[in-house]
């Protein structure tokens, strides 16, 4: 049997979470991430901040990459000052995450950057975000649902082609957009709802969470480029000595 491409997701860093009779500093991910994978064929494995200088070495051993979403990026990985309504910051994630979304690039990884993931891939090439926007989450711990439509010619329309309802939460998005990038979907109210880089690379950015639904579209055009793609070159199936 072929195994599965294997693709990272990067993690949550938290100071205290509770389970069980247990309080303690965690590295998390909320479940969607890892089952929409698994969903779409990949076998999922959890990345959590660590030393930036191992990003090239980890992203090496991979079919794949995929940037969660989470915190507010830190205002100062691209250059602007901070607005009171922008979230605390994530140094160690901040860090990590451009390491691994820069050697990606590197070394043609194919990566899914979602919502969080989608700004680091621009602030990574150079862009900038609106740091607050209004009208793009639901209710506080409530995710919200709204239309996107796609750029007809792009990797993002072959996937997703027209218009689509997607679930989406977050108050920050896409200002100037990062080099190479091309939009590649909006909200109705004009806001950059997808970026990707052209062909060949597969390299796309979500402003929304395809975890939280049940389109499993992005999710398996993500696995089938992880099949043919740099990390493919070398897997073969494991064997233990007996």
């Amino acid at each position: 049997m072929s195994p599965k491409p294997l693709v990272g997701i990067s993690t949550y860093l938290e100071e205290s979470v509770k389970w069980g009779v247990w309080e303690l500093p965690a590295a998390l991910l909320p479940t969607g991430y890892p089952r929409l994978v698994q969903a779409s064929g990949g076998s999922a494995v959890m990345l959590p901040p660590d030393d930036p200088a191992y990003a090239a070495e980890v992203v090496a051993r991979l079919d794949g990459l995929v940037v969660a979403g989470g915190p507010d990026v830190d205002p100062t990985a691209y250059g602007a000052a901070r607005d009171p309504r922008c979230g605390p910051p994530a140094p160690e994630r901040d860090a990590w995450e451009l390491a691994l979304i820069r050697a990606a690039l590197a070394s043609g990884t194919p990566l899914l950057g979602v919502c969080r993931g989608m700004q680091l891939l621009n602030v990574a090439l150079g862009g900038t975000l609106v740091q607050h926007l209004d009208g793009h989450r639901g209710t506080v711990g409530a995710f919200g649902q709204h239309p996107v439509v796609t750029v007809p010619g792009t990797r993002c329309a072959a996937v997703l082609p027209g218009e689509c309802e997607v679930p989406t939460y977050h108050h920050q998005a896409v200002d100037r957009i990062g080099d190479g990038l091309v939009v590649s979907a909006h909200a109705a109210d004009g806001t950059v709802e997808a970026v990707e880089l052209p062909d060949p690379a597969w390299v796309l950015g979500v402003q929304w969470h395809p975890e939280m639904g049940t389109d499993l579209r992005l999710a398996q055009a993500l696995v089938a480029a992880c099949a043919v793609g740099p990390g493919a070159r070398d897997r073969a199936p494991a064997t233990v000595a007996g």
